[in-house]
Protein backbone atom coordinates (compact mmCIF):
# COMPACT_ATOMS: atom_id res chain seq x y z
CA UNK A 1 0.00 0.00 0.00
CA UNK A 2 1.21 3.60 -0.47
CA UNK A 3 0.99 5.74 2.11
CA UNK A 4 -0.90 9.18 1.63
CA UNK A 5 1.25 12.38 2.57
CA UNK A 6 -0.73 14.40 5.27
CA UNK A 7 -2.03 17.58 3.08
CA UNK A 8 0.32 20.86 3.93
CA UNK A 9 -1.78 24.15 4.55
CA UNK A 10 0.23 27.02 3.23
CA UNK A 11 -0.59 29.96 5.36
CA UNK A 12 0.98 33.52 5.04
CA UNK A 13 2.30 33.79 8.62
CA UNK A 14 6.02 31.93 9.57
CA UNK A 15 4.52 30.06 12.23
CA UNK A 16 2.48 29.91 15.34
CA UNK A 17 5.25 32.16 17.26
CA UNK A 18 5.00 34.91 14.75
CA UNK A 19 1.09 34.46 14.73
CA UNK A 20 0.83 34.77 18.47
CA UNK A 21 3.60 38.29 18.62
CA UNK A 22 1.00 39.50 16.14
CA UNK A 23 -2.27 38.94 18.43
CA UNK A 24 -0.42 40.59 21.30
CA UNK A 25 1.00 43.23 19.00
CA UNK A 26 -2.79 44.16 18.28
CA UNK A 27 -4.13 43.97 21.11
CA UNK A 28 -1.49 45.48 23.32
CA UNK A 29 -2.87 48.90 23.33
CA UNK A 30 0.60 50.69 22.64
CA UNK A 31 0.43 52.06 18.88
CA UNK A 32 4.52 51.35 18.25
CA UNK A 33 3.84 47.88 19.23
CA UNK A 34 0.50 47.75 17.14
CA UNK A 35 1.71 49.28 14.32
CA UNK A 36 4.44 46.78 13.84
CA UNK A 37 1.84 44.24 13.84
CA UNK A 38 -0.17 46.22 10.97
CA UNK A 39 2.98 46.08 8.69
CA UNK A 40 3.02 42.27 9.80
CA UNK A 41 -0.73 41.78 8.51
CA UNK A 42 0.25 43.80 5.62
CA UNK A 43 3.15 41.09 4.74
CA UNK A 44 0.79 38.14 5.05
CA UNK A 45 -1.63 39.99 2.85
CA UNK A 46 0.19 40.68 0.21
CA UNK A 47 1.56 36.61 0.40
CA UNK A 48 -2.12 35.49 1.13
CA UNK A 49 -3.94 37.82 -1.09
CA UNK A 50 -8.49 37.13 -1.32
CA UNK A 51 -7.37 34.34 1.19
CA UNK A 52 -6.28 36.16 3.87
CA UNK A 53 -8.76 35.57 7.01
CA UNK A 54 -11.94 37.88 6.95
CA UNK A 55 -11.42 38.47 11.02
CA UNK A 56 -7.41 38.72 10.11
CA UNK A 57 -8.35 41.63 8.03
CA UNK A 58 -11.00 42.96 10.14
CA UNK A 59 -8.95 43.10 12.75
CA UNK A 60 -5.96 45.12 11.40
CA UNK A 61 -8.53 47.75 9.84
CA UNK A 62 -10.05 48.53 13.17
CA UNK A 63 -6.41 48.38 15.09
CA UNK A 64 -5.66 50.58 12.06
CA UNK A 65 -8.80 53.16 13.58
CA UNK A 66 -7.63 52.94 16.76
CA UNK A 67 -3.76 53.36 15.76
CA UNK A 68 -4.88 56.77 13.76
CA UNK A 69 -7.05 58.13 16.55
CA UNK A 70 -4.44 58.02 19.00
CA UNK A 71 -1.87 59.76 16.53
CA UNK A 72 -3.83 63.17 16.77
CA UNK A 73 -3.70 63.36 13.53
CA UNK A 74 -7.17 62.83 12.20
CA UNK A 75 -10.33 65.52 12.92
CA UNK A 76 -13.58 63.83 14.66
CA UNK A 77 -15.09 63.83 11.22
CA UNK A 78 -12.51 61.99 9.66
CA UNK A 79 -12.36 59.35 12.49
CA UNK A 80 -15.62 58.36 12.23
CA UNK A 81 -15.91 57.97 8.76
CA UNK A 82 -12.74 55.79 9.45
CA UNK A 83 -14.40 54.39 11.85
CA UNK A 84 -17.66 53.58 9.85
CA UNK A 85 -16.09 52.50 7.04
CA UNK A 86 -14.37 49.62 9.48
CA UNK A 87 -17.91 48.87 11.26
CA UNK A 88 -19.78 48.59 8.10
CA UNK A 89 -16.59 46.21 6.62
CA UNK A 90 -16.78 44.48 9.40
CA UNK A 91 -20.62 43.27 9.95
CA UNK A 92 -21.11 42.87 5.67
CA UNK A 93 -18.39 40.13 5.73
CA UNK A 94 -18.62 38.68 8.76
CA UNK A 95 -22.55 38.00 8.22
CA UNK A 96 -22.18 37.58 4.41
CA UNK A 97 -21.24 34.01 5.06
CA UNK A 98 -24.38 33.24 6.55
CA UNK A 99 -26.76 34.89 4.09
CA UNK A 100 -28.77 32.28 2.10
CA UNK A 101 -30.41 32.52 -1.43
CA UNK A 102 -33.18 34.17 0.80
CA UNK A 103 -31.89 37.26 2.29
CA UNK A 104 -31.82 37.25 5.61
CA UNK A 105 -32.46 40.56 8.07
CA UNK A 106 -28.99 41.37 9.36
CA UNK A 107 -29.87 41.64 13.02
CA UNK A 108 -31.21 38.02 13.20
CA UNK A 109 -27.59 37.10 11.59
CA UNK A 110 -25.70 39.26 14.10
CA UNK A 111 -28.02 37.14 16.93
CA UNK A 112 -26.87 34.36 15.50
CA UNK A 113 -23.17 35.25 15.49
CA UNK A 114 -23.40 36.85 19.19
CA UNK A 115 -23.02 40.35 17.79
CA UNK A 116 -24.52 43.13 19.80
CA UNK A 117 -27.93 43.98 17.87
CA UNK A 118 -27.08 47.73 18.58
CA UNK A 119 -23.77 47.00 16.23
CA UNK A 120 -25.60 46.25 13.68
CA UNK A 121 -28.04 49.81 14.40
CA UNK A 122 -24.72 51.40 14.24
CA UNK A 123 -23.78 49.86 10.69
CA UNK A 124 -27.28 51.09 9.65
CA UNK A 125 -27.03 54.61 10.79
CA UNK A 126 -23.54 54.42 9.09
CA UNK A 127 -24.70 53.43 6.01
CA UNK A 128 -28.13 55.01 5.59
CA UNK A 129 -28.43 57.34 8.22
CA UNK A 130 -26.74 60.54 9.82
CA UNK A 131 -23.39 59.90 11.05
CA UNK A 132 -23.19 59.04 15.13
CA UNK A 133 -20.86 60.71 17.22
CA UNK A 134 -17.11 59.89 17.56
CA UNK A 135 -17.94 57.88 21.16
CA UNK A 136 -20.46 55.70 19.11
CA UNK A 137 -17.91 54.80 16.94
CA UNK A 138 -15.11 54.34 19.15
CA UNK A 139 -17.28 51.93 21.49
CA UNK A 140 -18.58 50.14 18.27
CA UNK A 141 -14.79 49.65 17.66
CA UNK A 142 -14.01 48.13 21.17
CA UNK A 143 -16.89 45.54 21.03
CA UNK A 144 -16.52 44.28 17.53
CA UNK A 145 -12.75 44.05 18.58
CA UNK A 146 -13.31 42.35 22.03
CA UNK A 147 -15.75 39.80 19.99
CA UNK A 148 -12.85 39.44 16.91
CA UNK A 149 -9.93 38.39 20.05
CA UNK A 150 -12.95 35.96 21.59
CA UNK A 151 -14.58 34.40 18.81
CA UNK A 152 -11.43 34.22 16.23
CA UNK A 153 -8.12 35.02 17.66
CA UNK A 154 -8.13 33.06 21.01
CA UNK A 155 -9.84 30.18 19.47
CA UNK A 156 -6.90 30.00 16.79
CA UNK A 157 -4.30 29.54 19.42
CA UNK A 158 -6.61 27.76 21.98
CA UNK A 159 -5.04 30.04 24.88
CA UNK A 160 -6.11 31.95 27.39
CA UNK A 161 -4.23 34.65 26.49
CA UNK A 162 -6.95 37.49 26.83
CA UNK A 163 -9.41 35.23 29.48
CA UNK A 164 -11.05 38.49 30.70
CA UNK A 165 -12.80 37.75 34.60
CA UNK A 166 -16.47 36.81 34.84
CA UNK A 167 -16.92 40.77 36.46
CA UNK A 168 -15.43 41.79 33.69
CA UNK A 169 -17.92 39.96 31.45
CA UNK A 170 -20.75 40.22 32.87
CA UNK A 171 -19.68 44.47 32.72
CA UNK A 172 -19.96 43.95 29.19
CA UNK A 173 -22.96 41.86 28.97
CA UNK A 174 -24.91 44.87 31.16
CA UNK A 175 -23.51 47.84 28.85
CA UNK A 176 -24.58 45.76 25.81
CA UNK A 177 -27.44 45.60 27.15
CA UNK A 178 -28.27 49.33 28.03
CA UNK A 179 -26.84 49.90 24.18
CA UNK A 180 -29.30 47.11 22.44
CA UNK A 181 -31.89 48.91 24.23
CA UNK A 182 -31.53 51.77 21.87
CA UNK A 183 -30.02 53.70 24.23
CA UNK A 184 -27.52 54.70 21.89
CA UNK A 185 -29.59 57.04 19.62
Amino acid sequence: RKRLKPLRTVVAWRGRAEWDQVMVGLYCGDSRLQQEALDRVSAWKSRYGPKMPLAVDCTAELIRCKVLDSSGRLKSHELILSYGLALVRFVNLITERKQKMVSIPLRQLAREVDIPVWVVDLRHELTHGKLPRLALCRRGCDVVLEWLRKTYWSRQLGNNLCEESEDEEQEEVEANAELDSDAWE
